[in-house]
């Protein structure tokens, strides 16, 4: 009995010793996985830190490499004085927002069709739109300016130099991808809430307004995010179809601000710093929608 006795004691002790070095083990690997974190967190955002020190200091401190205290805040001042920043933002909100509503109300009604009901040719309509993000846009260019020089011509509406040209043109761009995003969060969603909804008297349409889109609110929030910033930052198809100072967006007006700059990199930083504010204020404020939807998306589940 004493035999067993000890027996017992030493196989615990060898199980809390065994049960110690795990967790001492994933002590370790939780020390080094937060390290590694912290570095890639610190490589991401020293572009941005350098800009906005850039943005602060002589432009000489920037093109000789040396080291200054940002102090010099009148770079802001002086890239606000040669660059019309209040018409460039308006045109690139104006674009991104319409840009943004449009596509999501597309990609909403398309991506819930292609999650929730199978019709004749459903996959292979999928596939093909699917397959359109696979071709570079750079080969759309040429095909596209000469329409809407045709359309100016036999119609008489203008589509170069114009607002909505871009919007159009973006709005096509970005509605495949996001009906992909938005069929992913839908096909997530238990079928079953649906058909309760019909139980309950609800009809096909006010099934999907009521149940099912709060319930996709984080897919397209984050969808949302996706086209803003997707439209905020391009330029190749601006550049070419926008040639009049008053219809430039942010990226736009920079590569013009650019072309008539010389080493100057200070207030280039400066520009690329202000245009950053408008994209943090999206992500961050969507981010909280982001979250909150997740939440109560899982508390109705």
């Amino acid at each position: 009995m004493g035999r067993d006795g000890y027996n017992s004691k030493k196989s615990r002790g060898k199980n809390v010793g065994y049960f110690a070095s795990i967790k001492r083990r994933k002590k370790i690997k939780g020390i080094f996985a937060n390290i590694i974190l912290v570095f890639l967190v610190l490589f991401s955002l020293g572009p941005i830190v350098y800009m906005i020190y850039c943005s602060l200091v002589h432009h000489n401190v920037v093109a000789q490499g040396t080291f200054a205290w940002p102090v010099k805040f009148s770079n802001y001042v002086e890239v606000f004085q040669k660059l019309p920043f209040g018409t460039y933002f308006r045109n690139s909100l104006i674009i991104c927002f319409s840009v943004m509503v449009i596509a999501l109300v597309i990609a909403t009604l398309a991506g819930y069709s292609l999650a929730k009901y199978k019709f004749p040719g459903s996959g292979f309509f999928g596939i093909l739109v699917l397959s359109t993000q696979m071709l570079p846009g750079m080969i759309f260019l040429l095909p596209l300016y000469l329409q809407f020089i045709q359309i100016q011509e036999k119609i008489g509406f203008q589509m170069t130099n114009t607002l909505h040209g871009i919007v159009i043109i973006y709005s096509a761009f970005y509605v495949p991808f996001s009906i992909w995003i938005i069929r992913g969060f839908f096909a997530s969603i238990p079928g079953e809430l649906e058909e309760a909804a019909r139980i309950d008297g609800c009809n096909k349409f006010t099934a999907f307004l009521r149940v099912m889109l709060p319930l996709a609110v984080p897919g397209i929030v984050a969808t949302a995010i996706y086209i803003f910033l997707m439209a905020w930052d391009e330029l190749l198809f601006a550049q070419v179809l926008l040639q009049k100072a008053d219809v430039f967006t942010i990226p736009v007006g920079i590569r013009a601000f650019i072309a008539h700059t010389i080493a100057r990199y200070d207030l280039l930083m400066a520009a690329g710093s202000v245009v950053t504010v408008p994209v943090l204020i999206m992500f961050f404020s969507m981010q909280k929608k982001f979250i909150s939807g997740m939440t109560a998306g899982a508390v109705k589940g």
